[in-house]
């Protein structure tokens, strides 16, 4: 092949290439323009988490129900916000400012496990040096990652792409993200947002957690319940688990003292 012919297969594979994304942006700016005024069932994520359940399981044990935003306790719209989003009103759906806390909080982490794992590392050596033969694994500290997404990019993220952590998909997280903002209400992306977050597994959504937890309609959380259940959203199934964890009940009372400061949508 001369190289005429090769730089043709080239350009022609990148325009290929070029019209597929530029297809794949109006899909998806289409699907964010008809969830203006339509409640699409299911996110990208839930679908995963239901083929993932039902593998494991055999059968899908499946919670969620839509409620319209005015069903919604407005103690549990401000404790999300004050939780995972405090100036969600402000930005165009990027806090730039808790990116780079997250940032600088997740360096601080990482350089505190390298040190833990240092010293980690120095005791076994000795230990081996005063006793031979006795071999010891070092485990390594774990490094706790937090993010600094915002509500907006936290739907983006769950509704239209997988869960893969690359910049690819951080760059199209980004685009969508710019396009949620333009084409939707804050109070549409806040409601969208409620009916289909994760709070366990195979919970989704305020009024299935509602009943889930507490045995009573998203409508009615008390500031308390709703605190609670904002506390869960980064670890659900987590937290699931291990309704009696301190960390749990301490975390929403710090959310409690917050929502007054919140306004929401």
């Amino acid at each position: 092949m001369s190289n005429n012919s090769a730089m043709k297969a080239v350009w022609a594979w990148l325009r290929m290439v070029l019209w597929a994304g530029l297809g794949l942006q109006i899909f998806f700016v289409t699907q964010i323009g008809c969830m203006r005024f339509i409640d699409l069932p299911s996110s990208a994520f839930e679908r995963s988490q239901m083929w993932q359940i039902l593998r494991q399981q055999g059968r899908l044990p499946w919670r969620q129900e839509w409620v319209d935003a005015a069903q919604i306790s407005g103690h549990l719209k401000r404790a999300v916000m004050a939780s995972e989003d405090s100036a969600f009103l402000q930005h165009n759906g990027v806090w730039w400012e808790s990116i780079e806390k997250a940032w600088g909080r997740n360096e601080k982490a990482k350089a505190t496990a390298a040190k833990q794992a240092a010293q980690q590392a120095t005791k076994q050596a000795e230990k081996r040096a005063d006793k031979q033969g006795t071999k010891a694994a070092t485990a390594a500290p774990t490094v706790k990652i937090v993010g600094g997404s915002t509500i907006t990019q936290q739907l983006a993220k769950n509704w239209l792409l997988s869960g893969e952590r690359t910049l690819l998909r951080k760059g199209q997280e980004f685009v969508l993200t710019l396009a949620l903002e333009a084409l939707l209400s804050k109070q549409r992306i806040l409601e969208i947002y409620l009916n289909h977050v994760e709070w366990g597994e195979g919970v989704f959504g305020a009024q299935a957690a509602a009943q889930h937890y507490f045995k009573k309609p998203a409508t009615q959380l008390s500031a308390w319940e709703a605190a609670r259940l904002a506390v869960m959203l980064p670890r659900p199934r987590y937290f699931e688990k291990r309704p009696q964890s301190p960390y749990l009940a301490e975390r929403a009372q710090t959310i409690v003292n917050r929502m007054n400061d919140v306004v929401a949508p």
